[in-house]
C-alpha cells in the first residue's frame, strides 16, 4: 500500500506560480514512478507531468510545469509558473508501482491516487 497526500494548493493571481508538494508512505518510493493530474469541473482528469523512479526521465504536457522528486524525503513535487484561469482544478499525485515502465501519460498506469489539492487561479 502506498498513501499520497498533496499539499501547496492553494489561490494565486494570473502570472503567479505556486509549488505542489506530494508525500508519500508506505512502499520504497525510489521503486515507482510518480505523476501529477488535474481535474477541473465538467471535464476529464488530464496528465500533468510524471517523473521516473530514479527522476531521471521527466514529461509534462506544459513547459509552465515542471516536476521533480526527492527520493530522501519520499516527496514529489510540481512547480507552477505563469499560471492562467485555465489551469484551475483539482490536482492529484499518483503513483505507479505496478508498471516497470509505465505509459506515463495514462490514468490507468497509475494505482494508487492521492486526495487531490485544490489550485485556484484568478484573472
Amino acid at each position: 500500500q502506498v498513501q499520497l497526500v498533496e499539499s501547496g494548493g492553494g489561490v494565486a493571481q494570473a502570472g503567479g506560480s505556486l509549488r505542489l508538494s506530494c508525500a508519500a508512505s508506505g512502499r520504497t518510493f525510489s521503486n515507482y514512478a510518480m505523476g501529477w493530474f488535474r481535474q477541473a469541473p465538467g471535464k476529464e482528469r488530464e496528465f500533468v507531468a510524471a517523473v521516473s523512479a530514479n527522476g531521471v526521465n521527466r514529461y509534462n504536457a506544459d513547459s509552465r510545469f515542471t516536476i521533480s522528486r526527492d527520493n530522501a524525503k519520499n516527496t514529489v513535487y510540481l512547480q507552477m509558473n505563469s499560471l492562467q484561469p485555465e489551469d484551475t482544478a483539482l490536482y492529484y499525485c499518483a503513483a505507479s508501482t505496478y508498471y516497470r515502465t509505465p505509459t506515463y501519460y495514462l490514468a490507468n498506469s497509475y494505482d494508487y491516487w492521492g486526495q487531490g489539492t485544490q489550485v485556484t487561479v484568478s484573472s
